[in-house]
């Protein structure tokens, strides 16, 4: 077989299912690291803000370096970029094992490690997203999105389990801890290794791709141009923004509320995080056969709509069995409202200018990311806390609601958060830039049809 035909065989959903079984089973062993070091450093601490600083180191420096890698990712070559992701990650993790080994881990060293698999996760998402839009045809982008949203989710219905497992078997968390970082380091190996068999096309080159080509700066500015030039784009992301402040402060909360209601039980930590990982899987797999709705823009917004309302009852809630059924529901619709909005993005951006913008759309997405550990932290830790389990008029009012009890006060602000998503997600249908986007935006190929020269007459 010649390097052409097996790049067919190993290319479309064929290589595109290939890369992402490799990934899912690394983000598997991940999720396992991270359950098994979320107990560790709340065993340390006892705090939701030392909690919350491990998304600010993680997310600040990939929201620094997403402009750059975007510029990259349209560059260079994609399945490299992708390598380059994996690689970092696998470092940071073997760092933490090897300080683990030694017995000198210390919780703010974990912050470290966040900063630099932030710095490759930079590269990761726009390089995937932008592979899925050569890799398969744009009828398959809600299944291919679907099946990212399971490579998200799904693994969260296991690690919890494999990782608890993993730590009952060897006898506690410092063996435990070792053999699950061992088995992370392996997997990242499989993940480069499924791409190193895939073909992964390289887009063409378009009008619109090659503006403020040639100068470093101006690439890495031109994604936010292309956005800011459209408003129904800028429109959606604004929705994201918004969506993402109020969910990044509530899922901050999320396990050192659940460990404070129930005196630190990680079983139930478990089962929790567990059930909104079967949810996540559920809509991945509704979506992967589905396809999504035929009008994305309503699995956006309403989708957001119902996240916000199961958020609410998260909060509410103060037994495990609505903390189960509400981070169910809530995870299940989320990918229908992450798999809406790639696949209207990948048909309205040209493939070759998709790394660039891509980053840049994720940056305004996640822009509040790395100031709501700290807000959320910090009134739950130094506020809300200590005001809802004492005698104060906060506590007489909320809390035949939320109760007096550890927790309470992260309860309250979770539900609150939960009342901003549904506002925000409702909001969108009342401005027509963002209700009509779909409408407003030419699809790219249509804009590559009409590029194109005409054909030469017949002579």
């Amino acid at each position: 077989m010649d390097m052409a035909q097996e790049r067919h065989r190993l290319g479309g959903m064929t290589g595109f299912f290939i890369v992402w079984l490799g990934q899912i089973i690394s983000i598997l062993a991940s999720g396992m690291t991270q359950f098994a070091l979320t107990i560790w450093m709340y065993e340390q601490t006892k705090s939701a803000l030392a909690l919350g600083l491990m998304q600010v180191f993680y997310i600040t420096p990939f929201l620094i370096i997403s402009p750059i890698a975007g510029v990259m990712v349209d560059r260079y070559n994609r399945k490299l970029m992708m390598m380059v992701s994996d690689m970092v990650a696998a470092l940071g993790t073997f760092l933490v094992l090897i300080l683990w080994s030694q017995g000198v881990l210390q919780f703010w060293e974990l912050y470290v490690v966040a900063a630099l698999l932030g710095v490759g996760n930079a590269f990761q998402w726009p390089a995937y997203s932008a592979a899925i839009t050569t890799m398969v045809s744009k009828e398959n982008y809600g299944r291919a999105n679907g099946l990212m949203g399971l490579m998200e989710s799904g693994p969260g219905v296991f690690s919890p389990l494999l990782a608890g497992a993993v730590l009952s078997v060897s006898g506690g968390l410092d063996a435990g801890l070792r053999n699950i970082l061992l088995f992370d380091v392996a997997t990242f190996i499989l993940a480069i290794g499924a791409l190193l068999i895939v073909h992964i096309p390289q887009p063409k080159r378009t009008m619109e791709g090659q503006k403020e080509s040639g100068n470093f700066l101006r690439e890495a500015a031109y994604g936010f141009t292309y956005i800011f030039e459209r408003p129904s784009l800028l429109g959606l992301q604004i929705v994201f923004l918004f969506g993402n402040l109020f969910t990044g402060m509530a899922f901050t909360l999320l396990a050192p509320m659940v460990l404070a209601r129930t005196g630190s039980n990680a079983t139930t930590l478990g089962a929790v995080m567990t059930a909104g990982a079967v949810g996540g899987v559920v809509g991945g797999i509704a979506i992967s056969i589905w396809g999504g709705l035929k009008r994305r823009v309503i699995g956006v917004l309403g989708g957001w709509a119902v996240a916000g309302l199961s958020v609410a009852m998260l909060g509410l809630g103060q037994s495990v069995q609505v903390w189960i059924a509400t981070m169910f529901v809530g995870t299940l619709i989320s990918p229908l409202i992450n798999a809406s909005n790639q696949a209207i993005w990948q048909s309205k951006v040209a493939p070759d200018v998709q790394g660039r913008v891509f980053s840049s759309r994720r940056l305004i997405a996640w822009a509040t990311n790395p100031i709501t550990p700290i807000i959320a932290g910090g009134l739950a830790d130094f506020w809300l806390e200590p005001a809802m389990t004492s005698s104060t008029p906060l506590a007489a009012t909320f809390g035949p609601w939320f109760g007096t009890t550890a927790g309470a006060g992260m309860g309250l602000l979770i539900f609150l958060c939960g009342i901003g998503i549904v506002i925000t997600g409702a909001a969108g249908f009342f401005f027509p830039a963002v209700r009509d986007a779909e409408e407003i935006l030419p699809d790219h190929d249509a804009m590559e049809l009409a590029e194109a020269p005409a054909a030469p007459a017949a002579g």
